[in-house]
């Protein structure tokens, strides 16, 4: 094989790599860092921390800085408020320490602009929306003007250690992930737009805010989401959280909320006692041994009779809660049988 062969096949192996890894990143539209970004901005505006923190440790992982995600962090408090930022730095700092200090801290902001505050951030405001910003709200309301000048547009924008299409990266998946703010979602996409973010971008960035909080995570119901369910990981295939609610054993009524991403559902099994499931969010799908599956949807009451084989999970696009309730809790018991195969699952969820 000639030298220019070699050469040729090498570099189209590293293309088809690097499009591999474009494509997960989602289908070339977000990088990987934009991607991790965008998740973290989400879940810290939602407060859904355990899933914040393995963003954060995949930000990290993806070649996001420390200084980096830091930034996304500070900036959310002008968005989802003082709680939530310092809450996700908290456990931004967790993660840190459990990494043991390997991640690179990245460059901090430069000096500020010289001037006041209102002044440049008037500058800022301006050229991020591509126009003069004016209107009723901010002539009743000129505190609000004021403090959008120069502190948000004037004190966090001027720093310069993230760039203006990055910080709207993060806004958006911010503003996208609380239910309610419309107006100020549509509002920063468009000024994403202006500072270079592509249609088909934007439309990522809500897609993977949809997955990862309007379908799923700490909305999927109002009860806790609780820890990742890693003692039963093995019964499962797919990933679930498993929230205790219930302490006072002297009831003798163990209740659990459990939680199935998209596509998630346990193995066929049997309680000795039974169990009652009651549906609190997203769409689901319980099943018993040569029967037809039915599908869950919140109010949902499912009685499972002692013995009896079944399971349950999460609808292929949809994140699922249920509250499981331990009958008979002093004699009950688990046996897990077989995983639900892919054919099962498809034919139960046609």
């Amino acid at each position: 094989m000639s030298r220019i062969m070699k050469r040729f096949i090498i570099a189209l192996g590293i293309i088809l790599i690097v499009s591999i890894n474009n494509l997960k990143a989602g289908g070339m539209n977000l990088n990987l860092r934009q991607q991790k970004i965008a998740a973290i901005a989400a879940h810290t505006a939602v407060g859904n921390l355990p899933r914040l923190q393995e963003e954060l440790a995949a930000g990290l992982d993806a070649g996001l800085t420390v200084n980096e995600v830091k930034e996304v962090l500070v900036q959310a408090y002008a968005y989802c408020g003082f709680p939530r930022s310092l809450n996700a730095i908290s456990t931004f700092m967790e993660v840190l320490k459990k990494r043991g200090g390997k991640d690179a801290q990245g460059k901090l902001p430069g000096p500020r602009p010289a001037g006041k505050s209102i002044e440049f951030g008037t500058v800022n405001q301006t050229r991020l929306v591509g126009a003069p910003v004016k209107g009723e709200i901010y002539d009743f309301a000129p505190a609000i003007d004021e403090f959008l000048k120069a502190h948000l547009f004037g004190d966090i924008f001027s720093r310069d250690n993230l760039d203006w299409q990055t910080r709207e990266v993060a806004t958006i998946a911010m503003l996208a992930a609380v239910p309610g703010l419309e107006p100020q979602l549509n509002a920063h996409i468009a000024i994403g737009k202006h500072n270079g973010l592509t249609d088909a971008q934007t439309q990522a960035i809500l897609a993977l805010v949809k997955n990862e909080i309007n379908g799923g995570g700490a909305k999927t119901s109002p009860f806790p989401f609780g820890k990742e369910n890693m003692g039963f990981a093995q019964y499962f295939t797919g990933k679930s959280w498993l929230a205790p609610l219930t302490q006072d054993k002297r009831l003798g009524v163990p209740v659990f909320n459990v939680t199935f991403e998209p596509g998630c559902r346990n193995n066929w099994h049997t309680h000795t006692g039974g169990q009652i499931l009651i549906v609190v969010g997203g769409v689901g799908y319980y099943q018993e041994r040569g029967k037809a599956a039915r599908r869950l949807l919140p109010g949902d009451v499912v009685e499972i009779s002692p013995d009896t084989v079944h399971w349950h999970g999460a609808a292929p696009d949809s994140w699922f809660s249920h509250l499981a309730v331990e009958c008979n809790p002093q004699t009950n018991k688990n046996t897990w049988l077989e995983p639900v195969s892919d054919e099962e699952y498809a034919n139960a969820v046609k």
